[in-house]
């Protein structure tokens, strides 16, 4: 397995992650979000592939929601892991529904952290930064179900999060309704594959008013799936699967997961879906 520097700065991210999930669980901040995304799917039920953002969504629609009020506990117990990080809301440009925030650090501080026999630390530009994005969902769609999980790293700690299926309606509604104009997103194809490999049900209710809110279907009545599997056969006909394959390099580990990738395979997989 290689051990680049680029590996290692993945690794310091997915630290970074973890402390901050820690850190947001000490305060009041999962009795009014859920834990969403990759990320998600990652530390609580083992998708093989590193995530680089942390996606939450709130359980009820708040315009007023302020997630700044939390980025300075995380900084705080990032410093008590002998971490100097800098957490800042991003400034919106529109209105989106969703609040961003970035946390950074400098890769040489974390590098000398982490692995302080590294040799490869003169080399790195002083101005390098290890970068994690959180988002927030405040006006999200209606529908998903929840459920508690404990992690135990960098401490034991619990998360609300969707429940498995509400995952994958997540996924799907990503798989569906995402614009891949510029950047084909892979990711979403590997995360696809580890639902359908884990028998992983759909939930409906929360797939149909997610596509509704985006925009890709005018009503929710009547949709099932089959609807759904028709959607599905025709985007995958449609992807550029090389791109999707350059896309997903940088966050799996073994070639073998995606290097057999193309529109038969994943249009027979859309066979295998299943409703709560």
């Amino acid at each position: 397995m290689s051990d680049t520097m680029e590996d290692r700065k993945l690794a310091m991210g997915q630290a970074v992650q973890e402390i901050a999930l820690y850190s947001l669980s000490r305060t009041d901040f999962f009795d009014h979000s859920a834990f969403i995304g990759g990320t998600a799917l990652r530390i609580f039920h083992g998708l093989d592939r590193f995530s680089e953002d942390l996606d939450f969504a709130l359980v009820e629609p708040d315009p007023d929601f302020d997630m700044g009020v939390y980025l300075p506990t995380i900084e705080e117990y990032a410093a008590s892991f002998g971490l100097r990080v800098e957490a800042k809301e991003k400034r919106k440009a529109s209105e989106t529904g969703i609040e961003s925030s970035m946390i950074r650090g400098n890769t040489r501080e974390m590098l000398v952290l982490f692995y302080p026999e590294d040799s490869r630390t003169k080399q790195i530009p002083y101005n390098d930064v290890v970068k994690v994005k959180m988002e927030v969902n405040i006006d999200p769609p209606e529908g998903a179900a929840f459920e508690k999980k404990m992690a135990l790293l960098p401490y034991p700690y619990a998360v609300q999060l969707y429940d498995y299926p509400s995952l994958f309606a997540g996924k799907l509604n990503a798989v569906l309704s995402r614009g891949w104009k510029n950047r084909t997103k892979g990711r979403d194809l590997y995360d696809f594959v580890h639902y359908i490999k884990h028998d992983v049900p759909v939930n409906m209710g929360y797939l149909a008013s997610s596509l509704v809110k985006k925009g890709f279907v005018e009503t929710s009545d009547g949709m099932d799936l089959d609807e759904v599997r028709s959607m599905l056969v025709k985007r995958f006909g449609e992807i550029d699967y090389e791109a999707a394959k350059l896309d997903v390099i940088p966050f799996a580990n073994d070639p073998r997961s995606y290097e057999s990738w193309c529109p038969e395979l994943f249009i027979q997989l859309t066979d295998s879906l299943r409703a709560v």
